[in-house]
């Protein structure tokens, strides 16, 4: 089956509920989203009656909830000692958050090394999520996602991340969440994506892979810049992302979209979902409808 939705919003009035009609409005059986705003520490306490609501609404719906993933926050970074403890800290309620409302994945950056090594940011990784988890004993796993390279990032390549995954001692409770845009910038070749399946499971292994991450790429292979492109408008192309979104070995992985909104105003996800479903790439239709070329 094919589980195939967007990132969603996610606030202080209706919370999940708000998540789950965004997810219905654009055709999606699963979806993303933060538990809140993911540049700041702000959160509000997850209000139980609106999380059995919105598991009703996803049922009337079809949505899967054991398909549904909470990204962390983007300042999180497990890489830089020096933020060590808020991370730890921060990671830990949000895994709290995650089992409050019913969630059993949350997608995590690695972290930047911020100029200490690519070495040096591994071990710190390795150390702040086994304080994490060394006294977790919840359903919630976290999925490292692989990243472009940019900057200091730490992730950019299979053998890194696997290094972080062979470091902690609750090997359970992690995962792999792969990124398409990111391994394209990060200089993998998608265009066969046989071939780098039979990679990633020779290094890391296809069990491990949690969620995947669809996002066409403005820059071409190894460009390290993380620019997401909408499917069909970028590198990659919407037959490649096609083949990774229904390869049989990822069937039972959620596949989210976190492709550009259009004017930085428009959701492209509900005319990208059904390009999805029906398989074919309706060519111009952001200009058709918006009048611009793509989200640039």
């Amino acid at each position: 089956m094919l589980y195939i939705g967007s990132h969603v919003s996610f606030d202080k009035k209706d919370q999940l509920v708000k998540s789950v009609k965004e997810a219905i409005s654009y055709g999606a059986n699963t979806f993303m989203f933060y538990t809140g705003a993911p540049q700041n520490t702000v959160r509000y306490p997850i209000d139980e009656a609106k999380t059995l609501e919105a598991v009703s609404l996803m049922k009337e719906n079809g949505i899967s909830f054991d398909k549904v993933v909470v990204h962390a926050p983007y300042i999180i970074n497990l890489a830089n000692r020096q933020n060590m403890d808020f991370g730890v800290r921060f990671l830990k309620e949000e895994l709290e958050r995650c089992e409050a409302l019913g969630v059993t994945s949350i997608v995590l950056h690695p972290g930047s090394h911020v100029g200490v090594g690519a070495s040096q940011g591994m071990q710190n990784i390795i150390d702040g999520l086994n304080q994490v988890l060394e006294n977790y004993h919840g359903p919630v796993k976290i999925l490292l996602e692989t990243m472009a390279g940019k900057g200091s990032e730490v992730g950019r390549t299979l053998e890194e991340v696997q290094t972080i995954l062979d470091g902690v001692k609750k090997k359970e409770q992690l995962g792999v969440c792969i990124d398409t845009c990111h391994l394209n910038d990060a200089g993998y070749d998608l265009s066969d994506f046989d071939a780098f399946l039979k990679t990633f499971d020779k290094i890391i292994g296809i069990s491990r892979i949690g969620c995947v991450h669809v996002n066409d790429s403005k820059n071409e292979r190894g460009a390290h810049k993380d620019r997401h492109e909408n499917l069909g408008y970028g590198t990659l192309g919407f037959d490649s992302l096609l083949k990774v979104i229904y390869h049989p070995l990822l069937e039972e992985v959620p596949k989210i979209l976190e492709t550009p909104y259009i004017y930085r105003e428009f959701p492209p996800y509900k005319e990208e979902i059904e390009m999805i479903r029906k398989k074919k790439f309706h060519k111009g239709w952001i200009e058709e409808k918006y009048g611009c070329e793509t989200s640039k």
